[in-house]
């Protein structure tokens, strides 16, 4: 076929393809020839399409390959590739015959060496110190003494059993853990969103809101805690509304949590003893404090008791400040009785000299003028009260008016009924308390004929006795004068001589279970 096309003699012997046939053909043999590669190179344009499909170039010097991520594969990938970044990518080549290009479908990306997470990373801080997240005046003060503290770690790992150690040894607190993935590709997501859990829990709801937070993780390379440097966990972790304490990795590993969070303690241990005072120690602070508290008191009041008998000794006597008082008192009680006279005598000379004053007609005017005015109040008092009396009814009418019996037949009716419901439940509550009481004592009857000894005697046993003595032995039996036997269906007496005769029989085999002993 390849001598036929290259013959320009023979090209009307050539066969036609269609433009779908030959970009079928393309593909099959691009996607065969190389199946699934890996590709390292740095990361050109990055474009995330509405759709959710990731559209990226991976280019070295020279070329640049075009790259694919579904929408369904974006969430997988352990890494999203950032412009500039230097990774490895893998997947399968692929062809798109609609714009006779080819590119590879990427569904993993790992970055290519330390030196390019540190430049990312470095990059993200960089960001995020723009948008003022590594503040420090954002930073939360820590509680002192919190009543639940929340844990965001591995509920499998050695992290949790010595947060928890810990804080059994220094104070027992309530304790939630948020089970998360700490290494991998679903780390980043599941810390955040446990961080923002936490965040959206109730005070007082059925799993109680913590007070702290503490995110940790054991030490590791920087591809294990790469997912605590990821965008997603620093911004939930900037906005916590809870104090929160980032413990991911040893002393000398840092994290972007680290930056954002209000608290960064080195080790897992040490969150938990930045959680947490030691209770013994606020045990012995408080009694010194309280002894100093009682010192003090007995030293304050020892020096108020001082003074007071300081300033009593300087005070006067209780006799020397009343005795000129009690002399004046004295000289006005003589003086009194004088007073009054004279009192008297000028009062009865400013009367008599008022009374001459006063004559017979400026009295009649003044009684006149009193009683006609007297005489017009009367006048105007019946219209008033008629006016009064009739406002009155008409107030009275209108209330009338408003006034329904329906409503209070309807109010008594429904206080009625809900008095009726309450006897009914009350009867109720009473008859299921009485069988359940019946029931409990008809337990507790059966329980007392299971374990009483007349079930034994049903079984084929019996009970001897002497009057009201319990016969155990054969010694007790022979001095007895006569024996009483119980068996299940009633008793038996039996005499002295029967006892006798009965002793002097010939020994027999011992007596099987059932028969009398």
């Amino acid at each position: 076929m390849s001598d036929l096309i290259d013959d320009p003699r023979a090209g009307e012997n050539a066969p036609e393809f269609t433009v779908s046939e030959i970009s079928g053909a393309v593909k099959r043999s691009l996607e065969s020839e190389f199946g699934r590669i890996r590709v390292k190179g740095e990361v050109g344009r990055v474009i995330l399409a509405r759709s959710g499909h990731m559209y990226f170039d991976v280019k070295d010097d020279r070329n640049s390959l075009a790259c694919t991520t579904w929408k369904g594969q974006v969430s997988k990938l352990s890494v999203l590739p950032e412009e500039g970044m230097e990774v490895v990518v893998t997947g399968k080549m692929t062809a798109f015959g609609g714009q006779s290009k080819y590119n590879l479908n990427v569904d993993d990306v790992a970055v290519a060496g330390i030196g390019a997470l540190m430049a990312m990373l470095e990059k993200r801080k960089l960001a995020l110190a723009a948008e003022g997240l590594f503040d420090p005046e954002r930073r939360q003060a820590l509680p002192f003494l919190p009543e639940v503290i929340g844990v965001v770690t591995s509920p499998t790992g050695a992290v949790i059993r010595d947060i928890l150690h810990r804080l059994r040894d220094r104070f027992p607190r309530k304790v939630l853990v948020w089970p998360v993935a700490v290494q991998g590709p679903n780390c980043a997501s599941e810390v955040a969103r446990a961080i923002a859990g936490f965040n959206i829990l109730t005070t007082g709801g059925a799993l109680p809101r913590p007070d702290l937070i503490i995110v940790a993780r054991g030490g590791g390379s920087i591809e294990d805690l790469w997912g605590f440097n990821e965008e997603i966990v620093a911004r939930a972790a900037a906005a916590s509304e809870i104090p929160l304490i980032s413990a991911v990795g040893h002393e000398t590993d840092t994290t972007l949590i680290d930056f954002v969070s209000d608290q960064r303690a080195p080790t897992p241990t040490a969150a938990a003893e930045l959680a947490v005072p030691v209770r013994l120690d606020l045990l012995a602070e408080t009694n010194s404090m309280g002894a100093r508290s009682a010192q003090a008191l007995a030293n304050i009041m020892t020096r108020r008791k001082q003074r007071l008998a300081d300033l009593s000794r300087a005070l006067p006597r209780l006799e020397a400040l009343t005795m000129h008082a009690q002399q004046r008192l004295d000289v006005w009680e003589g003086r009194l009785p004088l007073a009054l006279r004279s009192l008297v005598q000028r009062q009865y000379l400013r009367l008599g000299t008022a009374a001459v004053q006063i004559k017979p007609s400026a009295l009649i005017r003044v009684l006149t003028h009193e009683t006609r005015q007297l005489q017009a109040l009367g006048n105007r008092l019946p219209p008033a009260l008629s006016r009064r009396t009739i406002a009155g009814r008409q107030m009275l009418n209108a209330s009338a008016a408003r006034l329904r019996p329906a409503p209070l037949a309807e109010r008594s009716q429904r206080l009625r009924k809900d008095l009726d419901d309450l006897n009914f439940r009350l009867a109720q509550n009473f008859a299921r308390q009485i069988s359940e009481q019946q029931q409990r004592l008809q337990a507790t009857d059966r329980l007392r004929e299971t374990l009483g000894y007349r079930e034994t005697l049903r079984r084929g046993y019996a009970v001897v006795r002497s009057g009201k003595v319990l016969i155990t032995d054969v010694t007790a039996a022979k001095s007895a004068k006569s024996l009483e036997i119980e068996f299940s269906d009633g008793r038996f007496t039996m005499a002295q001589r029967s006892l006798t005769s009965s002793a002097k029989a010939p020994k027999q085999n011992p007596p099987e279970q059932g028969q009398l002993l």
